[in-house]
């Protein structure tokens, strides 16, 4: 199973995101972080830039909505370009009626939950979905050290999307590096953002080929991913 890599514009230079957008050429998603200051104590870009950046690049766009009131707001997100759109649980009022509403739009639909956030209770909503998104840190900031504890959870969820047996991405987000990608893929991860550890790098894309190669080849030694 191939293993995709997002590199986030949360850990790129702001003033050159076009630029930016270029040095990961090759990588299968940008990843964009949209911050409200409410949902979570940063604020960052919204529905203008998503547009600007859309019309810059031809890395599809990965948006991940840390906002109040997705349901009001995801929507003008695919309206402005994006490919794919991630909407947190704890703020959506109506996640399922979301989700199909990001689908008819033409976009993939994804659900993301926080660290504190069990998966358990949303098992019957994952056929709605495209993909899921584990956070791996509090969400609201770029740079923060990868919680272990996660593991588990994302195990237990590649585990529900097995059982029912969905053509789901999982992704992870927060901390992700070359010191933590292999386990997050071995616990059955499949799409993995990396901020500072590909921006931060002399060489952004090829930091990207080397976090895929690493998750491929975890991947392929994982129990989960036999059979497929």
């Amino acid at each position: 199973m191939a293993a995709q890599i997002n590199p986030s514009i949360l850990s790129a230079d702001f003033a050159r995101l076009a630029d930016e957008a270029e040095a990961v050429r090759g990588a299968d998603w940008l990843h964009v972080d949209v911050m409200d200051n409410h949902f979570v104590p940063n604020l960052t870009l919204g529905v203008p830039v998503v547009e600007s950046l859309a019309r810059a690049t031809d890395t599809p766009l990965d948006c991940h909505l840390m906002i109040e009131a997705p349901d009001r707001w995801a929507p003008q997100y695919v309206e402005a370009g994006a490919g794919s759109v991630t909407f947190h649980v704890e703020a959506a009022a109506a996640p399922v009626r979301l989700a199909r509403e990001i689908r008819a739009k033409g976009a993939r639909a994804s659900m993301a939950l926080k660290p504190a956030t069990p998966i358990e209770p949303y098992e019957d909503l994952l056929p709605e979905l495209d993909m899921l998104l584990i956070m791996t840190v509090e969400p609201g900031f770029g740079g923060q050290a990868f919680l272990d504890i996660m593991l588990p959870k994302i195990r237990r969820t590649r585990e529900l999307i097995s059982k029912h047996g969905l053509e789901l991405w999982l992704q992870v987000d927060g901390g992700v590096s070359a010191a933590t990608i292999e386990r997050c893929a071995d616990a059955g991860a499949d799409v993995f953002v990396a901020g500072s550890a590909v921006y931060g790098a002399s060489d952004p894309a090829e930091a990207v080929r080397a976090l895929r190669t690493q998750a491929e080849g975890a991947t392929a030694k994982a129990s989960w991913a036999c059979g497929h």
